[in-house]
């Protein structure tokens, strides 16, 4: 069945994520969605050194807000942050020096967060695609570490900063690569197996999805989203898929055709009117899965994704300092 849904999804990418499936989509926007003044709210943005997320920062500093950017990279991060300020003239950017792949530096950050800053927004952006199967200095798969337990942390920290604002939300950069993946809580970590860093990032990506479903259920005065950019030309997909690349450059997505959708999650009226939970392309809710495809899980599954993440967030946050 993987070569059915491998397929599917190769063919719908290349009608609907490519350049050309945002020019026919962008044709139904409605520009004064995101034509709005968010001046005095607070909007975290995590990987904002470049790519999708630094296209989301520039446009949330474009239109007033204070805007929080959590980067790895000190030296890049610096520089994005100058040219952030620089080309919206906006002074309220701050800089968060974090690895989302280490847990204990998560927590450590969130916690040190929620005593100095407020928030209405979070957007987790951050994330890998390792090729090869690597360990962090916790001993956690990077890809996991990164992509889901470091969202995870992230996101549980800072729900009660949250909780206390009016209009909160929560928007995960996910992909519709995760349509080719069922949901698999016995091999969290990929240690089965022939490694394959493509369907581990795109497990990752499920998980994200069914994550942002299972918050959506528990925290009903948080909005909480998840979105897929479509391709996109950014420094991740050269890096990380760089035949990808190679072949389809010529059809990609700009960066900021990609953090559309972002944008208008975290900033127009009308995102909020729609069901939270729900997943995202093109400024429009899609299914989560392909037809035929048998990626649906059992609720136990979903269920037990949240149990084990819990128990992993806190193993690491009984051994954080502060």
């Amino acid at each position: 069945m993987s070569w059915y849904r491998n397929t599917v999804w190769f063919v719908k990418g290349l009608r609907e994520y490519t350049r050309g499936g945002y020019e026919s989509a962008s044709k139904h926007f409605n520009p004064a969605d995101v034509e709005v003044d968010v001046a005095g709210r607070s909007f975290l943005v995590t990987g904002a050194n470049s790519g999708i997320g630094k296209a989301t920062a520039k446009e949330i500093a474009r239109r007033g807000g204070t805007v929080h950017l959590v980067c790895r990279n000190k030296e890049r991060a610096e520089v994005a942050k100058e040219e952030i300020v620089t080309e919206t003239g906006n002074q309220n950017i701050f800089l968060h020096i974090v690895d989302i792949s280490n847990p204990k530096e998560v927590w450590k950050f969130a916690e040190k967060f929620r005593n100095e800053h407020k928030l209405n927004v979070l957007v987790n952006n951050a994330g890998c695609m390792v090729n090869n199967r690597e360990l962090t200095e916790d001993g956690l798969e990077k890809n996991f570490a990164t992509n889901t337990l470091g969202t995870y942390i992230l996101t549980t920290a800072l729900l009660p900063l949250l909780e206390k604002e009016a209009d909160a939300r929560v928007i995960t950069v996910s992909s519709g690569g995760m349509l080719v993946q069922k949901l698999n809580i016995s091999d969290l970590q990929s240690e089965n197996g022939t490694f394959d860093g493509t369907m581990v990032y795109a497990q990752n990506k499920r998980q994200q999805v069914v994550l942002t479903e299972q918050w959506a259920k528990a925290h009903r005065n948080i909005h909480f989203s998840v979105m897929h950019p479509g391709w996109a030309d950014t420094p991740a997909v050269r890096s990380s898929m760089p035949d990808f690349y190679e072949k389809m450059k010529s059809y990609l997505r700009t960066e900021a055709e990609g953090a559309d959708t972002v944008v208008w999650l975290a900033v127009s009226a009308e995102a909020t009117q729609l069901p939270s939970g729900l997943f995202f392309q093109d400024r429009q809710p899609v299914a989560t899965h392909l037809p035929l495809a048998c990626t649906h899980s059992p609720p136990e599954d979903e269920e037990k994704l949240m149990e084990v993440l819990e128990e992993f967030s806190q193993k690491f946050r009984s051994t954080s300092p502060g």
